[in-house]
């Protein structure tokens, strides 16, 4: 097997990884979330069935090498939209939160959700850099950014569920969701231009 095509069913495992870990994670997320009435929680799950979308797409890109920059362009694209819709929902949904001061109850099932998430995502995405680097992929690189901010997202998850748990602060995730939130609508721009910040990362 060359190089090339190593590197190809390397991504492609990884990419299949990715969607089965969205699709775990956003059953468990959207169940635990409609159980404790966590907004967080529901909000993580649907941003996990996003993350799918967009592991699609690079299953779709990186099955066929021929007529590679044409499909190279349109994952970017399609990557960099799905970037987009993940921050209009991460705004929308935080927003929603503080307005109508939701409160959620403890969910042990969250947090530990949460914490499987924040080991996982950042070691997914240090591999995505890797497989994305040895194709010159641009959309697998955008993608790696998505994985990243799947473990931002957990991070800010964990944090909110955690102070609510302890100290009852309630407006501690959606207040974390709206900050993060112009980073993630930056990334998609930067794909739907054709670029990604992480483009000549190893």
């Amino acid at each position: 097997m060359s190089t090339r095509a190593a590197a190809i069913h390397r991504g492609l495992s990884l990419e299949y990884l990715t969607v089965a870990w969205n699709l775990l994670e956003a059953a468990v997320a959207l169940v635990s979330g409609t159980v404790a009435g966590s907004i967080a929680l529901i909000g993580f799950g649907l941003d996990s069935l996003i993350e799918v979308s967009s592991g699609g797409v690079l299953l779709w890109r990186l099955r066929a090498d021929h007529d590679e920059q044409r499909r190279e362009r349109t994952a970017l694209k399609l990557v960099g939209l799905s970037l987009l819709l993940l921050a209009a929902y991460v705004t929308g949904d935080s927003v929603w939160s503080l307005v109508r001061r939701d409160t959620p109850e403890k969910s042990l099932t969250g947090i530990a959700l949460a914490i499987a998430s924040l080991v996982a995502m950042p070691l997914l995405a240090r591999a995505k850099r890797r497989v994305a680097s040895s194709l010159g992929s641009s959309a697998l690189q955008a993608d790696s950014r998505q994985t990243d901010i799947c473990a931002y997202l957990s991070a800010v998850l964990l944090l909110g569920l955690v102070l609510n748990a302890c100290f009852g602060w309630w407006w501690a995730d959606p207040l974390a969701g709206i900050v993060m939130a112009p980073l993630i609508a930056y990334e998609g721009c930067e794909a739907l231009r054709g670029k990604t910040c992480c483009q000549h990362c190893g």
